[in-house]
């Protein structure tokens, strides 16, 4: 009897795991589902959604860091997640800073996926000789100079291993998509008061407890970071994330996965093709994938009345390591100290851009 209760309890941990896959990876999770029978009109309306939001990097070529071109799921691969806060263009035209950053390895061999958040402030080396840019500062702010292609370069030479593809989500996206879907249900963890979309002040307020959100409050909930620190502000984005998961995955209408379809396409950008992420899609289908989540440690590290977070070093190069076991590369770091769960991250305010 203990047996079996253990079998269901791992056999549960496996399903969470995959569902959360397939927001991670595909960033459109109802592709997934036109994909294997909700009809000829959302695939291709998906297949459009993509299309329209396909956006290449160093004109289409692999990162220089790689020996030869690869293709997901031939091929293991690396990912970019960039997410970015609309509210942020008031401070100008152009790419707002990056409010998120995840960097995930796919292990197609071991159907592994491997995972770490990259805080917002972290100091880092930003560099493109062609806009005139050297400096060390935030790695948010590599979106704001030069968008994907400047994100995934500047997070390339912070781990030294090859980043093959990148997500961008605008924030707006979480709205419409919580909406479309009616809601979602979260245990909010803490109290707080919070501004909406429109950057008014304390217009969101959400008790401690399991709550009923809309796209407003889910926002709320996912960038306040004034209340704690940026490790606990990541772990409420997991919880919105997964609760939108389980509700996408109890409807059946076909107009609400249209509108999810049409808020995604209008805030998401990637330089996957429609056909690489259908394979994604289909890789998470077949699988049984095993997620790890690979720590980041650091110190705050603020300079001139500016808050920076800086990275442990050791850190980053086991992390790195890590990393590039799963891709099947040479480790950049061969005398860094092996990947360890054992250690802590120091708590950060993450108050300013």
């Amino acid at each position: 009897m203990k047996n079996g209760r253990y079998n269901n309890e791992r056999a549960a941990k496996y399903k969470k795991r995959r569902r959360i896959l397939y927001w991670i990876l595909i960033p459109i999770l109802v592709l997934i589902l036109g994909g294997i029978g909700y009809g000829t009109y959302l695939f291709s309306k998906t297949k459009l959604a993509v299309d329209n939001s396909y956006d290449s990097v160093r004109n289409g070529e692999a990162s220089t860091l790689r020996t030869k071109d690869i293709e997901p799921i031939k091929d293991s691969f690396s990912v970019l997640l960039i997410g970015v806060d609309s509210s942020e263009t008031r401070e100008g035209n152009g790419n707002p800073r990056s409010d998120s950053l995840i960097l995930a390895t796919v292990n197609v061999k071991d159907h592994r996926v491997e995972m770490t958040s990259i805080p917002r402030d972290s100091y880092v080396h930003i560099s493109a000789p062609e806009k005139d840019i050297d400096m060390y500062t935030k790695i948010n702010a590599a979106h704001a100079y030069g968008g994907p292609e400047l994100t995934m370069k500047t997070v390339e030479e912070q781990f030294n291993i090859p980043i093959d593809y990148y997500v961008r989500f605008d924030f707006e996206a979480l709205i419409k998509i919580v909406d479309a879907l009616g809601g979602i249900d979260v245990n909010v963890p803490v109290t707080f008061t919070e501004q909406n979309s429109k950057d008014e002040a304390d217009a969101i307020h959400l008790e401690k407890g399991e709550q009923h959100l809309n796209g407003e409050e889910a926002l709320a909930l996912a960038r306040t970071r004034h209340i704690d620190n940026d490790i606990e502000r990541g772990k409420r984005q997991q919880l919105i994330i997964k609760a939108i998961v389980d509700k996408a995955s109890e409807i059946s209408s076909i107009s609400k996965y249209s509108s999810i379809i049409d808020a995604i396409g209008e805030n998401m950008k990637t330089n996957l093709s429609f056909n690489q992420m259908l394979s994604i899609a289909k890789f998470g289908m077949t699988n049984t994938i095993d997620m790890k989540s690979l720590n980041l440690v650091g110190y705050d590290a603020p300079q001139g009345g500016v808050y920076y977070y800086q990275l442990d070093e050791d850190s980053v190069e086991s992390v790195a390591n890590e990393f590039a076991d799963e891709l099947g590369i040479a480790k950049p770091y061969p005398n860094a100290a092996p990947y360890t769960d054992d250690t802590t991250t120091t708590d950060s305010s993450t108050t300013s851009n």
